[in-house]
């Protein structure tokens, strides 16, 4: 591909001119910003790059954070049980947690919400008092669980501590501040007006993000440094004033245990209650209405503000209804998979997407391993998350994509600066051929059904690496990439707007899950709905627990569409249909599919494609028009990913032998027809040759590693 400029964002550095100047021309950058911990220096923002500036609205405000104490943020915690002796237990509270990251809170008006539990019985315990960090509980009965819920300010802010320990910093440790507090909320917004008076050459203000950060624990032991970790959870909006107006809007009041949960707190993995839901509306239309003043004032001042999906974006849902009242000009999400490239180009409330490529410009990635030191290899790191990544934007657009960290750590890996120069002029190829048009995608119109419908479009609460087990982020990750047209519904959506815009309803996820549905599968009308739905053509892929809930006949309430159900235990005593494999050309060589323990067929017509030992794990089950077809588990890779493809065709009665297909699972292609133009690609790290089936004929390429090829047709 030849050499081409624009649409990257590069990291300067201070100190670094020299170097930052050429990698702002060997990439083709026409952006420059700076990155936590760096700054640019006038020799670079007078060299006639635009300029982003990033700040954390929330942090670095450490003067201001020390005089007012009583506004930082907090999140509420729960001790852990205590096993009592006598009639009275001691419990240090901040015996398992990090000191450096929480403080406490023993005002009256915080310890008003405090809450101590009998966990044997789970009755709350009245009789309690506090001194000293300690919560003396009295009347309990001996060898009784007792456990305390309290308040805590949160006095190092969480991304600036990961960052801290990563690149063992020297420096003081920041604060947050919260602006649900009036006094707050003045102090901000003369600070960015002051901010943007003394920044007159930045051209886009990158807001880090907003106001509150994804719940990240830390614990006091070494052996587990982290407690919780939930990258969509709203445990750290609470204070007393926020719970206080939320019982003014809402007619009734939240407690402690409401968001503590029994400790479990609220993972985005579960479905959640009303309660929760409220909260979340209550939070995001406190930080869309509060952050809109910001974004506004950054606009008088004549520059752009975009947001960065990270960090401290709780309550800026992207996909949300109020997302677009922000006003902001753009949306940049750092990226390690396809998904997360789809969540960012999806969302239509902004004119510009960004996306920030992996690996960081950091000594070490996210878990622990070198990157930009001695033993690590940012050139295979980058193959590997670019391999991802571009088959996404095949699909959807991307405006621009860049890196973040510190530039001068490449200095070392010469062969990473060529590798990026070259994802620089493949990323801006690829960009062009969608100016011509929209991708051809195959007939198959795919819903993806969660108990978090369209909020939650193309991601499943943070980056694959975290949560590597949940099915259903392999399942839009192999999606990412396919040449389908995919929405994500809830059970909402189902029983107000149906499913005929749809031929394809995908249910992935563990029991009680957001992800399969958890009790939402208790309402008829949404089994109805769609046994109606498959009965007349329509096609219904579960995956792991799909349509899972207790209370009925068979556990998966699809099971008569699905023909497989799971046995919880009340069918121990009962006979099972034997069964053999069938030959499928669906199902391509080479296919894993973990089986899952006491999976049993419901119909002796239910067709095994796969299975696990005498486990089934792939089958398949015709019911009226349609067909229901079940996996046992899924994890994305180039044979998986081709299998799942071949199921979706199959099951919505189409073949698999079709124009625009490679023949080479390891290999994928997109064809814009506007231009005419078919681009394939290699998603091994080894030479692959691939035919596909055009309107003009059969044409064979020969890819290098992970290279990429243009036809034009």
């Amino acid at each position: 591909m030849g050499k081409t400029k624009g649409g990257f964002t590069l990291p300067g550095e201070s100190g670094y001119e020299k170097l930052t100047l050429e990698m702002a021309e060997k990439w083709g950058a026409d952006v420059i910003r700076d990155s936590d911990g760096t700054e640019l220096s006038p020799e670079i923002i007078n060299a006639g790059y635009g300029i982003y500036s990033t700040i954390c609205i929330i942090r670095d405000h450490n003067a201001w954070a020390k005089e007012n104490m009583d506004k930082l943020q907090q999140s509420f915690l729960m001790t852990e049980p205590v096993v009592a002796e006598s009639d009275s237990v001691k419990i240090d509270i901040m015996k398992d947690f990090f000191n450096e990251q929480f403080k406490i809170n023993d005002s009256d008006e915080s310890k008003a919400y405090w809450q101590v539990f009998d966990r044997t019985t789970n009755e709350e315990i009245k009789d309690w008092s506090y001194d000293n960090g300690v919560v003396t509980v009295n009347g309990v009965t001996p060898w009784h669980k007792y456990t305390v819920n309290f308040l805590a300010y949160r006095i190092w802010e969480e991304i600036s501590m990961y960052n801290h320990t990563t690149n063992n910093w020297d420096k003081e440790h920041l604060m947050q501040i919260d602006p649900r507090y009036p006094e707050t909320q003045q102090y901000m917004l003369d600070w960015m007006k002051n901010w943007c008076e003394t920044h007159p050459a930045t051209t886009v203000v990158r807001f880090t993000s907003m106001f509150y950060n994804f719940v990240w624990i830390w614990g006091s032991n070494e052996r587990k440094r982290e407690l919780f970790s939930d990258w969509a959870s709203y445990d750290f909006t609470v204070s007393p004033l926020a719970l206080k107006q939320f019982e003014e809007k809402y007619g009734y009041a939240l407690t402690s245990e409401d968001f503590i949960n029994k400790g479990n707190l609220h993972a985005t993995h579960i479905v959640c209650d009303k309660k929760k839901l409220d909260w979340m509306e209550f939070i995001h239309d406190f930080v869309v209405d509060f952050g809109k003043k910001l974004v506004d004032l950054v606009h008088d001042y004549g520059k752009k503000a975009y947001v960065f999906y990270d960090d401290s974006w709780v309550g800026v849902e992207p996909w949300g209804k109020r997302f677009k009242d922000f006003g902001f000009d753009g949306l940049i999400k750092c990226v390690f998979n396809g998904f997360e490239a789809r969540l960012c180009a999806g969302v239509d409330a902004v004119d510009t997407h960004e996306i920030r490529l992996h690996p960081y410009l950091f000594p070490v990635g996210l878990g622990g391993a070198p990157t930009f030191m001695e033993g690590g290899n940012p050139t295979l790191e980058a193959k590997g998350y670019w391999k991802n990544v571009r088959r996404a934007l095949l699909r959807a657009p991307i405006d621009r994509i860049g890196l973040g960290g510190y530039l001068s750590l490449t200095l070392p890996f010469p062969d990473f600066n060529d590798y990026i120069e070259k994802i620089a002029d493949e990323f801006r190829e690829i960009k062009e051929f969608h100016k011509a048009g929209k991708p051809y995608v195959l007939k198959p119109r795919v819903a993806v059904l969660t108990f978090w419908g369209k909020l939650r479009s193309w991601t499943c609460s943070g980056h694959y690496h975290e949560h590597p087990e949940v099915d259903l982020i392999n399942v839009i990750e192999a999606l990412s990439g396919m040449p389908l047209d995919v929405d994500f519904i809830s059970f909402d959506d189902v029983k107000e707007k149906g499913l005929d815009n749809y031929n394809v309803v995908i249910n992935a996820g563990f029991a009680g899950s957001a992800w399969s549905g958890g009790d939402e599968w208790k309402d008829e009308s949404v089994v109805t709905k769609i046994t109606e739905w498959v009965a007349k053509g329509g096609a219904f892929i579960g995956i792991n627990e799909p349509s899972a809930t207790c209370g009925y006949d068979t556990f998966f309430r699809m099971a008569h569409v699905l023909g497989v159900s799971e046995d919880t235990g009340a069918r121990i005593c009962h006979g099972k249909f034997n069964f053999d494999v069938e030959n499928n050309d669906a199902i391509v060589d080479g296919t894993v599919v973990k089986g899952k323990d006491k999976i049993y067929l419901t119909d002796a017509d239910t067709k095994v494609l796969v299975s696990d030992g005498d486990m089934p794990a792939v089958t398949a089950h015709k019911f009226g028009n349609g067909m229901g077809v079940y996996m046992s588990s899924f994890k994305h890779g180039e044979i998986n990913n081709r299998t799942l493809l071949n199921l979706i065709l199959m099951a919505a009665g189409e073949s698999a032998d079709q124009n625009y297909l490679t023949d080479n699972v390891y290999t994928e292609c997109c064809y814009y027809p506007e231009g005419k133009q078919l681009v394939v690609i290699n998603n091994d790290d080894k030479e692959q040759t691939a035919n596909i089936k055009t309107e003009n004929g059969v044409k064979t390429v020969t890819l290098g590693a992970f290279d990429t090829e243009i036809v034009q047709l």
